[in-house]
């Protein structure tokens, strides 16, 4: 086995710990998993409570906790269509959907997430989605 096969064994063995313990809502183990500093990406959205600012394991690691206090749980939903490793990067590509509690809007919409794993914790996580419709889902009805 090659240094890179071992690479991309270990990245994608932490994206599904990652996994396992998102939808678990571990927060005690996402801390664990997320670096000390982490490179965090999130489309800034200043009328999304949950989209702010993150540096550290355990600011990045609440941010699941901060989604579900926003929105209602049997009305969310993420499917995953495919995971992609290449070295300590790894893209996971899927859909997304949630109504926001304060306003019973929907969101929907794909998504890509695009992690780093150096050393077993993820050092980046960049997420992209549709802003758009997450924004208008925040924003009271006038």
């Amino acid at each position: 086995m090659d240094t890179r096969q071992t690479t991309e064994e270990a990245t994608r063995t932490v994206v599904q710990e990652f996994l396992t313990a998102r939808l678990a809502s571990d927060t005690a183990r996402l801390t664990e998993i997320f670096a000390d500093d982490v490179d965090w990406l999130l489309a800034e959205n200043p009328v999304v409570p949950w989209i702010r600012p993150r540096s550290t394991g355990p600011e990045c690691a609440l941010q699941g906790e901060e989604l579900a206090k926003y929105t209602v749980a049997e009305d969310s939903s993420a499917t995953m269509d495919a995971l992609l490793v290449d070295g300590t990067d790894a893209v996971i590509l899927g859909r997304l959907s949630g109504t926001v509690s304060a306003t019973g809007k929907s969101f929907e919409g794909p998504f890509a997430l695009r992690l780093t794993v150096e050393n077993g914790r993820i050092t980046r996580h960049h997420l992209y989605e549709n802003s758009l419709s997450v924004a208008e889902a925040c924003t009271p009805a006038t």
